[in-house]
């Protein structure tokens, strides 16, 4: 893991196209402003693990029928 010590005001960037800045810091939050190209996805750690639960679940409880239907559509 990179760690890079801003302050606010300051940014960095992520490869050539997302440009991270530190909007604001106090005690207990920091508030980042985050550029990048539309076609950049953008998730919080725990929305991104709820999405990952959510495929796996609807993955494992389609019905029989469901599922062979599904595999003969791709």
């Amino acid at each position: 893991m990179l760690v890079i010590r801003r302050r606010a005001g300051e940014s960095f960037f992520v490869g050539e196209d997302v440009e991270i800045e530190l909007l604001e810091i106090d005690s207990s939050q920091v508030k980042i402003g985050i550029r990048a190209p539309r076609t950049v996805v953008i998730l919080r750690r725990e929305v991104r693990s709820a999405q990952r639960a959510n495929l796996s679940a609807a993955r494992r409880d389609l019905p029989p029928s469901l599922a062979t239907l599904v595999e003969r559509l791709r």
